[in-house]
């Protein structure tokens, strides 16, 4: 990376310039870790919408590649090629992504192949759903397929005209006729509502990890746009209603950051034995003027391993982050407050540890873990305590910041300078 704007999240492997969000299309082919994301290359603004695409055989050391789908003039993508999702059809990799054509209440699901590299698509011309026949739909995206009991199935994210939110399921005879069955899970009461308030479900994953079933939402709301957080809702999936039904049975925080939003898993298969997960983070704390001064905005979170255990989903950084360590900054105990002159470093602390920025005589705290783990990378700041859901903040260094570890007395701290 080229870039030397010192909040630019140079290990994260996004483009050095334009727009990124949702992480879309993550899938391992022939040993090749490969993420694609919503992506203008043009400028820091949403708009313009292709995929980016970057690969990786260690899940920290990326490599940006050619944009993998366009927007394509006169088309059912013409406003933009939206988030979905990579599977293999018949070994073919084929991309399942939200077509718009003007607007984004009137969507399909549209198709791309590629051979096994993934570099060149071919981008079908004609979607193959297009809004379901439902009363009420106000739209419509998002596509996410899954298996149950050795059946193929989707579902994509939506929302009535009347502000409740949906999860819509298809049963997809083939990879590519597939047939609408009805809602699968509706907000608006019960824990469904509780945990997910929203006038739209975005980016739905539904994912089966150490045996239980995760409906994974993103919260948004259409006055103000509002990208309100990420929840999960663990339950039962079982067969009956208009194919699958699924009931809540608890929820939770997927993370509890302010700036976390529409993550994509991948289930574990026999090419990954783990349940993976990658989430967007994006400059809500960042003026304007800045975006656009910076020229890019939007990164994607570190690769996190999911599991489930002790009745919650536990989001953990892959192990290969480690091998970013490139040199210990500070060892020790006791409550001094350490200095750190790096773009990026981890944080590894037994007990209670702040992460402050100073700049002249102004300290600000923008992370604190009582046990456990912050990693930070220019503007990105990633947080993993022992006890509490991952946090993902933002906060700006400047050419006249540092960072600073405030510890407790007698608190075992230390510090690793990060590199590629």
């Amino acid at each position: 990376m080229s870039n030397i704007d010192p909040a630019f999240p140079a290990l994260h492997g996004r483009p050095d310039q334009g727009w990124i969000n949702d992480p879309n299309g993550c899938i391992k082919v022939d040993g090749v870790h490969h993420l694609f994301f919503q992506f203008n290359p043009d400028a820091p603004i949403h708009g313009n919408v292709h995929w980016g695409h970057a690969t990786s055989t260690d899940l920290v050391r990326w490599t940006q590649q050619p944009i993998a789908l366009y927007p394509r003039e006169g088309a059912a993508d013409a406003a933009g090629a939206w988030s979905g999702v990579v599977a293999l059809d018949g070994g073919v990799p084929t991309a399942f992504y939200t077509g718009i054509a003007e607007s984004e209440h009137d969507s399909q699901v549209m198709t791309a192949t590629s051979d096994r590299t993934l570099q060149k698509w071919k981008q079908e011309s004609q979607g193959i759903l297009g809004m379901p026949d439902e009363p009420g739909i106000g739209d419509v995206r998002d596509p996410f397929l899954f298996t149950f009991n050795g059946s193929q199935y989707a579902i994509q994210g939506a929302g009535y005209e009347d502000g409740t939110p949906a999860i819509l399921l298809y049963r997809c005879h083939s990879m590519t006729k597939w047939e609408y069955l009805g809602p699968l899970v509706t907000g608006g009461a019960g824990i469904a509502q509780d945990w997910a308030p929203a006038e739209i479900w975005e980016c739905p994953q539904l994912f089966e990890v150490d045996e239980q079933w995760i409906l994974m939402l993103s919260l948004w709301n259409r006055d103000d746009h509002a990208l309100d957080r990420v929840i999960y809702l663990s339950g039962e999936l079982s067969e009956g209603g208009a194919g699958l039904k699924f009931l809540p049975t608890a929820g939770g925080f997927v993370d509890s950051g302010a700036a976390f939003y529409a993550p994509q898993v991948v289930a574990a298969t026999t090419a990954e034995p783990r349940t993976l997960m990658w989430g967007w983070s994006w400059e809500k704390s960042r003026p304007e003027a800045d975006v656009h001064a910076a020229g890019w905005a939007g990164v994607l979170t570190y690769a996190r391993q999911l599991s489930f255990r002790n009745g919650v989903l536990i989001s953990e950084p892959v192990a290969e982050v480690a091998s970013l360590r490139a040199g210990v900054l500070y060892d020790d105990e006791g409550g001094a407050d350490v200095p750190v002159d790096e773009r990026a470093f981890e944080v590894v602390t037994a007990g209670t540890a702040e992460l402050v920025i100073v700049d002249g005589e102004t300290q600000t705290v923008v992370a604190s873990v009582d046990a456990g783990q912050i990693l930070v990378d220019g503007s990105l700041i990633e947080i993993f305590g022992t006890n509490a859901a991952p946090a993902t903040e933002r906060v700006y260094p400047t050419a006249t910041s540092r960072f600073e570890i405030h510890a407790a007395e007698s608190t075992r701290v230390a510090v690793h300078r990060l590199s590629l």
